[in-house]
């Protein structure tokens, strides 16, 4: 029994470490999708002639949320990959 108990708590404490990953990440793509992504974005109106839209916002404030979503992603599914993917026996 403790060792089933054992296993539980390692399984809990790898989707806290993964949500954990996915957060920070997910901040980190925030920050980067305002620097990287707002000159990005005034690149974008210049090409194209008209401004980069998200969700009702302009410029740096639209590519903010789209890289917090998109660091958010990436940081789950590496995360996921990390601490649950199958190890190899050597």
């Amino acid at each position: 029994m403790k060792s089933l108990m054992i296993k539980i708590a390692k399984i809990i404490l790898r989707v806290l470490a993964v949500m954990l990953i996915g957060f920070v990440s997910a901040v980190i793509g925030f920050i980067a999708g305002l620097v990287i992504g707002g000159t990005l974005a005034g690149i974008f109106e210049i090409v194209f002639g008209y401004p980069f839209v998200f969700n009702g916002r302009e410029g740096y404030e639209a590519t903010g949320p789209l890289g917090f979503i998109l660091g958010a992603l990436i940081g789950l599914i590496g995360g996921s990959a990390l601490l649950f993917g199958r190890r190899r026996k050597k």
